[in-house]
């Protein structure tokens, strides 16, 4: 086909999104390297992307052309046959299999903590922020994080595993607001040996494993943003290994991107540069595996959120560029900037989610209610207020120690 052609044929998708080249709005893209379109009819997704990293086409709102092609579903009018070969990979193989789970951790989390530091919040949280009273990204993380403490009904003493624990923040959140102790897996070298250093001090364990081959019994588990590197073979492994891990009395919280519809392999461009081997749960593939293992208590949406917590993730890399540039490369740069900014559209378009799902063994007896969860906590956090705060006040001025104090030790020791 003619490169004339090509372009048109290019130019009427794009109309459909009320997208024009060369156009003169923010998500208009501006075409540097004719080569763009033929690469596009050929490779989708894959030659959109690359050929952005190599600077043949710019786009001021890359977030808002992203969001308008989804929500055209121009992604489905284009079946380029350079995709196959990646379905059928997925079709044919276990991509997720044990001795592939290592191959994310080395390809995305250990590219370095500087990246990620200046990306992520304070406390270096790598999942959607729940921003419905939040003004930042610090408090949407820390909001995000009481959710979850607060629908598993966290105590003092309790024993929790945290699937998926990235750089040890939301193990350190639970431990130190919640006085629980926390084991924490994570499949990349530079998250165990960072998270290790961060919660030292506290009763948490980090350790550099699969899912597959956890240990010991827990009260809670939480898995923030982990199930995605898992893939549709392995969701019926992945609930049976938490459940062998939970007490019958146990709760057991999801936090995952969610798709709309269900697939067997995620996007060549996100699969060969950012995330390989991954791909999005449905929720029929979810359920399907939920069931004859969990009972479902509660089932939470709050997607739209990740479009302003990726935003966010991309004005503070960004901004902090400049710290960066010395590691990495334009073509790097370049490279982010489109996964961060297409992520954040296709979460305004609404084609991925943001669910939170809460499980248990066996159901809870006299029924799970978020609210039911909250008042039990407010106990809790006053029995914490006054034996780790108001202790030693009471202590200096003479007063000898209460039994509510008994066997009680502080998150810190």
């Amino acid at each position: 086909m003619e490169s004339n052609s090509v372009r048109r044929v290019i130019e009427r998708l794009l109309s459909s999104a009320d997208i024009k080249i060369d156009g003169d709005r923010p998500w208009d893209p501006q075409v540097h390297n004719e080569k763009l379109y033929a690469s596009v009819l050929a490779h989708g997704s894959l030659g959109m992307g690359e050929s952005y990293m190599d600077g043949w086409w710019d786009c001021d709102r890359l977030d808002e052309f992203a969001c308008r092609i989804l929500r055209a579903e121009l992604d489905k009018k284009i079946h380029p046959r350079s995709d196959f070969p990646h379905f059928l990979r997925a079709k044919l193989f276990n991509l997720q299999k044990p001795s592939r789970a290592f191959e994310i951790g080395r390809h995305h989390y250990d590219i370095g903590n500087d990246l990620y530091r200046c990306m992520l919040d304070q406390r270096m949280i790598y999942s959607c922020g729940y921003w419905q009273h939040a003004a930042t990204l610090n408090e949407a993380q820390e909001a995000k994080l009481d959710l979850v403490c607060q629908k598993l009904g966290l105590q003092p003493g309790m024993r929790v595993l945290d699937i998926g624990c990235g750089w040890g923040g939301a193990a350190k959140f639970a431990a130190e607001r919640y006085g629980v102790e926390v084991v924490g897996i994570t499949v990349s070298r530079e998250q165990e040996q960072f998270g290790r250093k961060l919660c030292q001090r506290l009763p948490v364990e980090i350790r550099f494993q699969d899912y597959r081959k956890a240990e010991g019994t827990f009260d809670r588990i939480f898995s923030l943003g982990m199930i995605e590197h898992v893939g549709y073979k392995n969701y019926g492994t992945f609930m049976r290994v938490v459940r062998g891990h939970l007490r019958e009395d146990g709760l057991f919280l999801l936090h995952t991107i969610g798709n709309n519809r269900s697939v067997t392999s995620t996007d060549p461009w996100i699969a060969r540069y950012i995330f390989p081997n991954s791909m999005i749960p449905s929720a029929k593939q979810l359920a399907g595996a939920i069931e004859g293992v969990f009972v479902l208590e509660d089932w939470q949406n709050f997607g739209y959120d990740y479009d302003k917590t990726l935003m966010q993730w991309f004005r503070n890399f960004d901004e902090n560029w400049p710290a960066l540039k010395w590691k990495f490369d334009d073509r790097f740069y370049r490279m982010w900037k489109f996964y961060l900014l297409s992520c954040a559209g296709a979460f305004r378009a609404r084609q991925n989610q943001v669910w939170q799902l809460v499980l248990s063994p066996n159901g809870v007896k006299s029924g799970w209610r978020r609210d039911r969860q909250q008042s039990q906590l407010g106990k809790e956090s006053n029995l914490l207020l006054t034996n780790w705060v108001l202790r030693p006040l009471l202590e200096a001025v003479g007063c000898g120690p209460s039994p509510v104090f008994a066997n009680r030790v502080p998150p810190t020791a």
